[in-house]
């Protein structure tokens, strides 16, 4: 299976699954309702469920233990960007060729629609269908997320990355930053993965976790580089956004061309990683690829 037709079925079984969740809710505050469904269903890449889904099935798991965890991890991102275009922080009105959530209802609205989207992943993860041989590592999930999720993953890193704006900061400094606002949750993809499927050597688990590091920092690096080079249209939000908020980046930081020289690096080391595995590492191969190249 190429890699769209790959990325669009996970995106349809994620959306299916996110849509039964929200319709399964009870009635007695449909704004807020609305507002969870509009910012769940708005559009996207679907990486985070993608890498899930592609790894475990890599590792051997079935797809059906494999969906909640991926829609728990997308409720966390849909939530995570609902507060980062909020007025008090990165006040943006676009996302996704859409308007942002506050846009759309009223920023109270959108609050709260954040606030119940990020509990309503561990309400995902508590009472997901998983099979007898993964049954047992429902806490550990809900352990990795919120770990992820919290002060020591995407909001400390969040933090780190408001202090740091309007400063100089080092690009470890900024590696870390980064570390944390994306690529933590990134990584709790593939270590879920590994989780579930709990037969995966320590060798294995590090180079599957070192390949989420580097392709999580790539990413970045190309947003980064995609907020300079591309337009609003084509990236769907505002075009130079985060130089108007005088945001550390790493062309602000290196420059544009050694910006893209260390993208290249990037996704060299993710390679490697992954041809350090005795699994079939075709399709994330080729997700490598598509987050490197990708256009918005």
């Amino acid at each position: 299976m190429i890699l769209s037709e790959y990325q669009h079925n996970v995106a349809q079984a994620v959306d299916r699954y996110l849509v039964e969740v929200i319709e399964h809710l009870p009635s007695h505050a449909p704004h807020l309702k609305e507002a969870m469904r509009y910012a769940l269903l708005i559009g996207g890449k679907r990486m985070r469920p993608f890498l899930t889904l592609a790894t475990g099935e890599m590792l051997g798991l079935s797809s059906s233990d494999l969906i909640g965890p991926a829609a728990a991890i997308e409720a966390i991102h849909a939530y995570s960007l609902i507060h980062d275009d909020l007025p008090a922080m990165d006040d943006d009105d676009l996302r996704r060729g859409h308007p942002t959530c506050h846009i759309k209802f009223d920023e109270a609205t959108a609050i709260l629609a954040g606030d119940a989207l990020q509990t309503l992943a561990f309400e995902i993860l508590c009472h997901c269908n998983l099979s007898k041989q993964t049954q047992n590592t429902r806490i550990d999930l809900i352990r990795i997320l919120s770990s992820a999720a919290g002060y020591s993953g995407m909001c400390g890193g969040q933090a780190m990355d408001l202090a740091a704006t309007n400063h100089i900061i080092d690009q470890a400094q900024l590696e870390s930053l980064h570390s944390k606002k994306t690529g933590a949750l990134i990584s709790a993809c593939v270590t879920m993965a590994i989780t579930l499927a709990g037969n995966v050597s320590e060798a294995h688990s590090q180079n599957l976790q070192r390949y989420a590091q580097f392709i999580g920092l790539a990413f970045q690096v190309q947003d980064d580089i995609l907020d300079v080079v591309s337009d609003s249209a084509t990236l769907g939000k505002p075009q130079g956004s985060d130089q108007a908020l005088n945001k550390s980046t790493y062309p602000a930081l290196l420059g544009l061309e050694q910006a893209k020289a260390y993208l290249h690096d990037l996704h060299q080391q993710a390679l490697q990683a992954l041809h350090a595995l005795p699994y079939n590492t075709q399709m994330l191969e080729s997700f490598t690829d598509f987050i490197i190249q990708r256009k918005y």
